[in-house]
């Protein structure tokens, strides 16, 4: 298993101005640099090709889905939005060398409410029909797309593995597999190993985040029963540190970080690198 960090643990949102980042991952221990994409056209792509090489870095892509890149919205212009928003992230891991784009696809974030059973159905299919649609893009590219699940504050459709798991067996498409985070399943999931275990050789990302999204290893997740349950599956892609800085105020907002979590930021990647590589041997 490879270990990687998410630029929102820094900046948001990630551009060339920020490549600065790239030797900091590396001297800290880090495999993988995961680029949160919440604006694609601040990145210059070959240049964060070249410098991820020059470090030895591998590069995932998570995506960020906001109001305007809902697939299921019952706005056409907003679901073709999203579709051409997930395509993008898939060109742009196609042209750094990555086969991973991974987040909550399916929705916004933040879009949680009660709504009725005609409703809800409308939304899955527009929801089903879009990801199939990206699945071939993904696939011609060479992509996998990780289908993350949210904690119930921050979405209303996905928010458990097995939930995650059905949706891929609707879209019945090769290129989507089930992207754990601890940090929701921690919210929702009755056991965190058993969710792993569940997914099994559907699991194809991985967030490694504390209960209060600080420095993993500091709070209460059963690291241990995490880290057997992806050797029982025999997990062996990338393992990912997501949190989030509270100095940017978009962000922030979205995820609901008010306060530091850490130190500092640089303080919760470089322990967490630790932690993780002394965890998983």
């Amino acid at each position: 298993m490879k270990i990687g960090v998410n630029t929102w643990v820094w900046t948001s949102p990630f551009g060339t101005k920020d490549f600065g980042l790239i030797p900091k991952i590396k001297s800290m221990g880090f495999d993988i640099i995961e680029v949160a994409v919440d604006d694609p056209s601040l990145i210059d792509v070959a240049l964060l090709n070249k410098m991820a090489q020059e470090h030895a870095l591998s590069i995932t892509i998570c995506g960020a889905f906001g109001p305007t890149r809902d697939i299921s919205s019952d706005d056409p212009a907003i679901r073709r939005n999203g579709v051409d928003y997930i395509s993008e992230c898939i060109r742009l891991a196609q042209a750094v060398g990555s086969t991973l784009v991974a987040g909550p696809v399916y929705a916004a974030v933040g879009k949680t409410r009660l709504v009725s059973a005609g409703q809800k159905a409308r939304e899955r299919a527009w929801c089903v029909e879009n990801l199939r649609a990206v699945g071939k893009v993904a696939s011609d590219a060479g992509v996998t797309i990780g289908i993350e699940p949210l904690n119930r504050f921050e979405t209303d459709m996905i928010n458990l593995v097995e939930q995650a798991i059905t949706l891929i067996h609707e879209v019945g498409h090769p290129a989507y597999k089930v992207h754990i985070d601890t940090f929701h399943a921690n919210i929702e999931e009755k056991s965190i190993p058993a969710a792993i275990r569940m997914a099994g050789s559907l699991l194809g990302h991985f967030h490694a985040c504390e209960n209060d999204r600080g420095i993993p290893g500091t709070g209460h997740i059963d690291w241990v029963g995490v880290r057997d349950a992806l050797r029982d599956i025999g997990y062996d892609g990338p393992v990912v540190i997501e949190s989030f800085t509270p100095g940017a105020v978009e962000i922030a907002k979205a995820a609901a970080i008010w306060r530091p979590l850490a130190p500092s930021q640089d303080e919760l990647a470089r322990q967490g690198a630790r932690f993780l590589r002394e965890l998983l041997g």
